[in-house]
């Protein structure tokens, strides 16, 4: 893999990951059209960790506050249960069906850029509908909410869908105001992005190259800085703006996607 295809796609992992469009959708497609095929696509999942550490830089003070605070805190252990509760679902279908997911829908590329596309319009009638939020704190969410939110995030192990956008969709059809909804979704992508990467890692070690450790470390920096500027400035233009942006985004690669796809068949 060339310097700068580890780096187009770092930076493809860390700008996109916390947003509603889907990292798993651009970065497998980013990687058919510039040629990358790494073995088990394991280059793609082990640079997550750039951004798994990037929210959890950003987010660190809050957390160490929750944790120290969980002995005595009713709220801090509601928070932790409710987390885990959160992560639970797709925990279990992602086991369940992860080969199906890694050897089958990973390569089906037109099957990402309708889910992108659909995923989008799905977006633009949920940004713009007259919702009444009733949470808006996403550290007070009751785990019987964040257990259902948990229940969209399955949607997500269909790439293309969006990790971050099923769980943002959900919470906000649920009574959540767009800033909690979004800072939610990052505080469960922790442990299911830590999940997703400890599982596949094991899974596929026999594959992964150590040839290619300079470029697996490159691509987990580049996504690192990429993430953590994302994170800190994405929760604000999400107050002000809301979903629409991301959603023609969505569209947009999609369609391109598919447009790309019938010029090199």
């Amino acid at each position: 893999m060339e310097t700068w295809q580890v780096i187009v796609l770092g930076l493809i992992e860390g700008a996109t990951e916390f947003l509603p469009v889907s990292s798993t959708g651009h970065i497998l497609l980013a990687g058919h059209f510039l040629g990358v095929d790494s073995p088990g696509k394991t280059f793609e999942v082990l640079i997550q960790l750039g951004a798994i550490l990037a929210v959890l830089s950003v987010y660190f003070a809050k957390l160490w506050k929750i944790a120290l605070a969980a002995p005595t805190d009713p709220g801090a252990r509601r928070f932790i249960i409710g987390i885990l509760l959160a992560f639970l679902p797709a925990a279990i279908v992602g086991v369940l069906a992860h080969s199906f997911i890694k050897s089958v829908l990973f390569n089906e590329t037109w099957l990402i850029c309708v889910m992108l596309i659909m995923g989008g319009l799905v977006l633009l009638v949920v940004d713009r509908m007259d919702l009444t939020p009733k949470y808006k704190d996403a550290t007070e969410y009751p785990p019987s909410l964040a257990f259902k939110i948990g229940m969209f995030q399955c949607l997500a192990l269909v790439p293309g869908v969006s990790r971050s956008g099923a769980t943002i969709v959900g919470s906000l059809l649920m009574g959540t105001d767009k800033r909690s909804a979004a800072e939610f979704s990052f505080l469960l992508a922790l442990p299911t992005m830590a999940g997703a990467f400890v599982y596949d890692l094991y899974k596929n070690w026999q594959v992964v190259d150590t040839s290619h450790a300079w470029s697996i470390a490159l691509g987990f920096a580049v996504a690192f800085l990429a993430a953590v500027l994302v994170v800190r400035f994405v929760l604000d233009f999400i107050s002000r703006y809301g979903f629409s942006f991301f959603a023609w985004w969505r569209i947009v690669v999609g369609a391109v996607g598919l447009f790309g796809l019938q010029l090199v068949s």
